[in-house]
């Protein structure tokens, strides 16, 4: 993939030792790149890895990964590449990648038993993927308001997988309107400040909005439907949960996934 940087506004960091040492969490080399991760609680706890979704770190799960350790779970999270504290390496960011690096992270860190997934939004196609392509690996698999349901985009929003001119409106998208874009993933508006505080960070790396444009046009978000119904095809435990006031992830969609996956237990 050609390593041309479009300029970006407000992207003037580049992720490099001397930055990562005043960050918080780990790091670890894989074969693609750098990944920022956590890990917490009994080490001989059953292994939960947890999976953030299109654009939010793993700073999104602090209140799942803190209720999971405390209940004796041993759990990983760690951000996707392009995303967080993890490199933004120049590949395509298809599902092929990230269950690449979900792979690699397990097999560096000495993950030799089998896991159970909890992916969210975006993570949950990845979760479902890496489930259909290593089963043996799996124990059970949780999705909350996942995606890979076909997607009906915006005119607007399909403008963005036109070359050159989805840099240009993705260029639009800077630090000062970030709560504005942000707004319509929160059931309670109080707390979009604290959050894009937190997301806001990861912005100033080059490479985010590369990451972004990237997985968008390579339809991560959209192209789940053959991995759903393989799994249903299994006998996989399997837990569904979806807000009904989900603005990103319709709750409509949560009937497609049931019929495609029979032994779900739904919420």
């Amino acid at each position: 993939m050609s390593k041309f940087e479009f300029p970006f506004r407000g992207e003037n960091k580049r992720l490099t030792p001397e930055e990562r040492a005043n960050l918080p969490g780990e790091f670890i080399q894989l074969p693609d790149g750098i990944v920022h991760y956590e890990m917490g609680g009994p080490v001989d706890g059953p292994v939960v890895v947890l999976l953030h979704g299109f654009s939010v770190p793993y700073f999104i799960w602090e209140p799942t990964f803190k209720a999971l350790t405390e209940a004796g779970f041993w759990v990983l999270r760690y951000d996707l590449y392009g995303r967080g504290y993890s490199d933004r390496p120049f590949e395509k960011y298809d599902l092929g990648l990230f269950v690449r690096q979900l792979e690699d992270l397990l097999d560096v860190l000495g993950f030799k038993d089998k896991v159970s997934l909890l992916g969210l939004s975006m993570g949950g196609a990845i979760a479902a993927s890496f489930t259909d392509k290593y089963p043996n690996r799996v124990n059970k698999l949780g999705l909350i308001d996942p995606a890979g349901v076909p997607i009906n985009y915006p005119i607007l929003f399909k403008l963005l997988f036109i070359p050159i001119l989805g840099e240009l409106m993705m260029n639009l998208v800077g630090e000062n309107n970030i709560e504005k874009w942000l707004a319509g993933d929160f059931y309670e508006p109080k707390n979009i400040k604290e959050f894009a505080n937190q997301f806001r960070p990861q912005m100033k790396y080059k490479g985010f909005k590369r990451a972004l444009l990237s997985t968008l046009r390579k339809r991560v978000l959209s192209n789940g439907i053959k991995i759903y119904r393989n799994i249903g095809k299994s006998d996989l435990p399997v837990l569904l949960v979806w807000g009904e006031e989900d603005k990103t992830n319709l709750f409509k969609h949560s009937k497609k996934l049931v019929e495609l996956i029979p032994q779900v237990e739904f919420h």
